[in-house]
């Protein structure tokens, strides 16, 4: 696909990663389906989540939200979605055929091994695993890339990962992040970016969970290296991150703005250059004085003999002070351009 995931945190374009997470549902169909739809979107990676049940929880796990009738427990919900390693292959493969990068967040050492099988870009840190050190002890050791989530952490638990992935050498971004879906605007914390690539000097990023473009864009402006959304074939979708996501629609509206801004930051416009290039513009838009009225030669020149017309191409307007009680040196009729050569 070309450049490596860690070539392109240093490309100054803004990864987009659009994160599936659970929204398949358990369909592999529907998970290759979304692998399509993000890449039609040119997004630049796609993102799932890895839950093993029986290395991830215990069989009183609660629901964050109650949305699963059909699942009795938390537990029952993780082996009803799971895909088997070979599932997971195919669905690397089928991002890397659609050059999309592919990274899924390992919720357990076992769906870490597994996800090695499969293949992955970089390691994806979610929010609840920011404090498994001795998880992220053994991902760092794959010398990946790590984008680290901060939703629930305060600024030890950050220190003390940031410090794990900075002793083992690997890449680090580290992404802001709110834990709650959807975010509103005032939770966003567009603020702690810049408090980021300070304290770490790393690259940034947002992982947002707001359901719009708007935070993305924003953040854009703000010259974050990775942005990752949740995305949605349909808000009529089933699943508990529907409301936090984007649609596949919005999301190629999001990437295009983002590229939009990218360019824009990227070109320094110079005024005085650009009046220069738009010269005959000027001549179009601006005013120009002209006689008011019927002036013969010899008349002295007054306010009230001129008015501002356009077109542009003869005494700029903002010269009128300097006309005012010249002598004109031949007859004009109303709306003569006034020449610098008329005047005494």
């Amino acid at each position: 696909m070309g450049k490596s995931f860690t070539e392109s945190l240093s490309s100054g374009k803004c990864m987009v990663i659009g994160e599936v997470a659970m929204g398949h549902d358990g369909s592999l169909g529907l998970a290759h389906s979304y692998i399509d739809a993000i890449a039609r979107a040119g997004a630049d990676a796609v993102k799932f989540q890895t839950h093993i049940a029986d290395a991830e929880g215990t069989r009183s796990e609660p629901f964050r939200v109650p949305f699963s009738p059909q699942d009795a427990t938390r537990r029952d919900y993780w082996i009803r979605t799971a895909f088997t390693e070979e599932q997971w292959k195919g669905l690397s493969l089928h991002a890397k055929e659609k050059g999309l990068f592919f990274l899924s967040s390992p919720f357990s050492d076992k769906a870490a091994a597994l996800l090695r099988q499969a293949g992955v870009a970089a390691w994806k840190i979610p929010s609840g695993e920011t404090g498994n050190i001795p998880l992220l002890e053994d991902l760092v050791a794959d010398g990946l890339p790590i984008l680290l989530s901060t939703g629930m952490s305060p600024m030890t638990e950050i220190d003390a990962a940031a410090w794990k992935v900075r002793k083992a050498g690997c890449p680090l971004v580290v992404m802001q992040c709110t834990s709650i879906y959807p975010c509103p605007p005032e939770r966003v914390g567009l603020n702690m970016l810049a408090v980021f690539r300070e304290r770490y000097s790393c690259c940034v990023g947002l992982s947002d969970h707001s359901g719009t473009i708007y935070p993305g864009l924003a953040a854009a402006t703000m010259g974050i290296q990775v942005l990752e959304v949740h995305v949605t074939l349909s808000r009529e979708m089933f699943g508990p991150d529907v409301c936090a996501s984007v649609t596949t629609t919005e999301l190629s509206q999001l990437v295009e703005g983002i590229r939009w801004i990218e360019l824009m930051r990227g070109a320094d416009v110079d005024k005085d250059t650009t009046a220069e290039n738009l010269a005959p513009l000027r001549d179009i838009f601006t005013k120009s004085l002209v006689a008011s009225r019927y002036i013969p030669a010899g008349t002295t020149l007054e306010r009230s003999m001129l008015a501002l017309k356009k077109p542009g191409n003869g005494i700029p307007a903002s010269m009128i002070d300097r006309v005012i009680g010249r002598r004109i040196r031949v007859d004009l009729e109303e709306d003569d351009l006034i020449r610098e050569g008329d005047l005494e």
